[in-house]
């Protein structure tokens, strides 16, 4: 149900049912807290290089709100993957923190959650504080919006972070002659012939998860079309026994010719230390990746969209979540946590993109120019797919398609078997 506006000229009162699919809350964030109040959370370290994710806004956070709130991190050595299946064994069990994260990576979790109220509606506190809302990029605040205007997923300030393209080895490019990163799809499979052809390894990929990479890359080139960028806007889509299905089955075998021997059964982390070791001239993945790259080898490693000129962005994967259940005051003090990291992100992004950030190297220089480029957006995988199809299928029946253990065809057959057990099991 849409919220509007209510006025009766009979009446000597005004009743606000608020913007946004928010008919009857009343929540008001307390002006004084007494003691400082404890909001848990967890957050993952990288297992490739140590780093602490989202450390820097939650010290922020806490030195800024000293005395009245305070974010309580467990660290866990997970990969996302895993972090993500512990979200669902944590609600069963009743000990979800309370802000969560990578919750709309897992679609039909993402509405069960939502259908059972196990996450707060942000939307009274977004649109009833106009400095909140301004923070916003329209675009980012519709991504983060369900149809009837309610928002579970805490938005960032920008689109800007959340882009993935490919990161490449200039210096391999350069031992097999090639000069820049190639602009269309045709120079890209000659890129990787090139490459091949002087014992340089083109791509690091891996198929576990959600086969992350590859995907990135095989998405990229089904936009290319108009077809296959209508099928990327698909939510759900009914089925995959299609052209748009079959092209990309077939570039995900492509893919894997021009890859290392270890990239099967095995998960990010293995293709991130063949492209940091040097082992292979290319990996697809996002901006975040730019802080993760040792500064030594950093020197030789640029920043591309994908050929066609486009990056592939969902900006409401990067939305945060309150569980319900908490009482007030650490549900307040998670609101006033999203706001700071709203805030955060806008200073962050308008630093980052005049190029004031200090110790700024080529990437994220490239990544500037690739964002202000006009790129075709591609929508990410993860939040059109059904869970099954990304939980289940994926990595098991991707090493099977490069083996050649079945078709083409076969694997698009398996695509939609997943999707009559996802509404089996809805």
């Amino acid at each position: 149900m849409s919220c509007k506006k209510m006025v009766s000229i009979a009446l000597v009162f005004v009743f606000f049912w608020g913007l946004c699919g928010c008919a009857g809350k009343e929540k008001q964030i307390s002006a004084n807290v007494e003691e400082e109040v404890s909001i848990p959370m967890i957050l993952t370290v990288d297992s490739s290089t140590g780093n602490r994710n989202e450390e820097e806004v939650v010290g922020a956070f806490n030195q800024a709100y000293a005395g009245s709130y305070r974010i309580e991190v467990e660290w866990i050595m997970e990969t996302e993957e895993e972090y993500r299946k512990n979200l669902k064994r944590l609600n069963v069990t009743d000990e979800l923190p309370a802000v969560i994260t990578d919750l709309r990576m897992l679609p039909s979790y993402y509405q069960m959650m939502i259908k059972e109220k196990r996450i707060e509606d942000l939307c009274p506190y977004i649109y009833e504080d106009e400095e909140w809302k301004e923070m916003i990029e329209p675009a980012v605040l519709e991504a983060c919006s369900e149809p009837d205007g309610s928002i579970y997923l805490a938005p960032l300030s920008t689109a800007a972070f959340s882009c993935s393209g490919v990161f490449w080895n200039e210096q391999l490019f350069q031992e097999a002659g090639i000069s820049e990163f190639p602009k269309t799809w045709k120079e890209f499979w000659d890129t990787c012939e090139r490459l091949k052809a002087h014992g340089i390894t083109p791509l690091a990929l891996h198929t576990e998860g959600t086969a992350w990479a590859p995907m990135l890359l095989a998405t990229a080139e089904l936009a290319d079309s108009e077809e296959g960028a209508e099928f990327m806007k698909k939510l759900f889509p009914d089925s995959y026994q299609n052209q748009s299905g079959l092209q990309l089955a077939a570039t995900l075998k492509k893919l894997f010719s021009y890859t290392t021997d270890d990239a099967l059964h095995v998960d990010f982390d293995v293709s991130y230390s063949n492209f940091v070791s040097g082992k292979a001239a290319m990996v697809p993945n996002g901006y975040w990746m730019i802080d993760q790259i040792p500064e030594d080898f950093g020197e030789n490693v640029r920043f591309a969209p994908f050929p066609g000129n486009k990056l592939i962005s969902s900006p409401e994967t990067f939305g945060w979540a309150i569980v319900s259940g908490y009482d007030e005051a650490v549900k307040e003090g998670a609101v006033e946590f999203l706001k700071f990291r709203t805030k955060f992100n806008k200073e962050e992004k308008e630093k980052f993109l005049e190029g004031k950030n200090p110790g700024m190297n080529q990437m994220m220089i490239d990544y500037i120019d690739a964002y202000k480029g006009g790129p075709q957006i591609v929508p990410n995988y993860q939040v059109k797919w059904n869970s099954v199809l990304q939980e289940e299928i994926l990595g098991e029946y991707i090493p099977r398609l490069i083996d050649g253990e079945i078709t083409e065809k076969e694997f698009t057959h398996i695509e939609d078997e997943s999707i009559w057990q996802y509404e089996d099991e809805l």
